[in-house]
């Protein structure tokens, strides 16, 4: 059973109905795929993603989720199906004032009592755990810091961090990398990849870098002012696609420039995230 079919599908954002923010998109990812979403700014890529986790209801066309129509079931039996997504936005958000171990043990609510949540704001349920998930973005040192003590990039990882906790079975991932160096970056996606592998997950991650995007990810999905503007194995592919793609615009590629969040964070003395 394909994780998503999406058929003639249009989304309009409540504050601008009348421009549509996705047209027509026609897509079927199956199970354990793994695949890239690129294009320039304002192409459709974070609401395409905000669409799969069941946080925008399209306006027009067919839409299903693991063989389901979310949107033609009721609350609860929508909420089951919400449990088996899980979405890390480009900026996570994180309470500033809360302990990272707590930050990424949140993962977890969904399969917990509201009252072994409550306790594991004031003793931490499985800091193992959550040590061992942040070790593999190279964070298991920030386990008792402070959310509002790490840089933009510790922050980006901390929110991938929680996704290794939930148990969902589809990883929506919106630009994982813009906080990162090039060595973090392939890290990152390494781990992402090598995860969803194992719990034959399906992973679709949005990346500016569109030269890691075709390192890394089998399928290309390629968005421009709000349709597919091509789906294709990433051999097939060409550098013309490409520069069309971003006709106006030069897409992001990775360099060793300081970020702007880990420049602030050296100068303020909190600890840059490279």
């Amino acid at each position: 059973m394909p994780t998503y079919q999406l058929q003639n599908l249009t989304v309009r954002h409540l504050r601008a109905p009348s421009a549509p923010a996705l047209q027509t998109i026609n897509l079927t990812i199956e199970q354990g795929e793994q695949l890239a979403l690129i294009g320039p700014s304002g192409a459709g890529k974070t609401t395409l993603l905000a669409t799969l986790s069941l946080s925008h209801k399209p306006a027009e066309g067919s839409f299903h989720a693991f063989g389901a129509d979310p949107w033609a079931l009721g609350e609860a039996a929508r909420h089951r199906l919400r449990a088996q997504l899980f979405l890390a936005p480009q900026t996570p958000p994180l309470p500033p004032r809360q302990r990272v171990v707590t930050a990424v043990l949140a993962a977890r609510l969904p399969q917990w009592s509201v009252w072994r949540a409550l306790v594991s704001l004031f003793k931490p349920d499985d800091p193992q755990a959550a040590w061992q998930a942040l070790s593999r973005f190279n964070l298991g040192d920030k386990l008792y810091s402070r959310v509002d003590r790490l840089s933009g990039g510790e922050r980006q990882r901390c929110g991938l961090a929680r996704l290794l906790l939930s148990p969902a079975k589809a990883l929506l991932v919106d630009e994982p990398l813009s906080a990162l160096d090039p060595a973090l970056s392939e890290l990152t996606l390494a781990t992402l990849r090598e995860e969803a592998a194992a719990r034959n997950a399906t992973l679709i991650c949005s990346l500016h870098q569109v030269e890691l995007a075709l390192a890394h990810f089998p399928r290309i999905v390629a968005l421009r002012n709000g349709r597919v503007e091509f789906d294709l194995p990433r051999e097939q592919v060409t550098p013309q696609m490409i520069a069309a793609l971003y006709q106006g615009e030069q897409p992001a590629v990775a360099d060793d420039t300081p970020h702007e969040d880990d420049a602030m964070a050296v100068k303020l003395g909190v600890g840059a995230c490279l």
